[in-house]
């Protein structure tokens, strides 16, 4: 697994693959910005939208979600292309985005909708999310509490969170205004997402 792992990483380019019907996965890794950071990344990925599901509330708002009264995640639908990339690689790397461990939400996120989990739609994406949490416990040797969830309606974010780690838009931090991808960067580094994960994680840490 783990030369598999680090195959698929070291492919992981930022060129874009020619455009194909796509297929999706959704997956709740936290904070939904780093998790298009990091899976924009991958080969054969052609995008990753920001969202909401898992909830029982309507087309919530990003105030609702956190406020956590709507049972939604924080979600991030990756679109993709079979024929250079399949559901259990990506699954595989998504487990090794995160902390597994972690039932409480994500890093510094803590609360309900920065819990991490996978959305499967049908039998096939159940098979391949449980072979892939299957396999990253055998490596670890403990048990991980990310669920493996059904999916049901996945609702768009709002625009501004949507690719909001490269965007050029400025806004006001706690270090004055700054563009938002200096603002994602800042964020990630005080949330010390990477440094867990390659606590965990070692060397099949993806994204690091």
């Amino acid at each position: 697994m783990r030369t598999a792992i680090l195959t698929l990483a070291a492919a992981a380019a930022l060129t874009a693959a020619p455009k194909a019907e796509a297929a999706e996965i959704v997956v709740a890794g936290g904070c939904f910005w780093c998790v298009e950071a990091d899976f924009e990344k991958v080969r054969g990925v052609f995008e990753v939208v920001s969202g909401y599901t898992g909830g029982t509330t309507d087309n919530p708002t990003y105030d609702q979600v956190t406020g956590g009264d709507t049972g939604h995640y924080e979600a991030a639908r990756i679109e993709y292309d079979e024929d250079a990339v399949n559901a259990r690689q990506l699954y595989d790397l998504f487990f090794r985005s995160i902390d597994p461990f972690d039932a409480g939400g994500q890093f510094c996120d803590r609360g309900d909708s920065y819990r991490s989990a996978i959305f499967v739609d049908g039998p096939e994406e159940r098979q391949a999310a449980e072979a892939a949490k299957a396999a990253a416990e055998e490596e670890l040797g403990r048990e991980i509490v990310t669920p493996i969830l059904e999916l049901d309606e996945f609702y768009l974010a709002e625009d501004y969170h949507q690719d909001y780690y490269k965007s050029t838009e400025r806004t006001l931090t706690r270090f004055g205004y700054i563009d938002r991808a200096d603002a994602y960067e800042r964020y990630r580094e005080g949330c010390r997402r990477d440094q867990r994960v390659r606590e965990i994680w070692g060397d099949d840490a993806p994204f690091i």
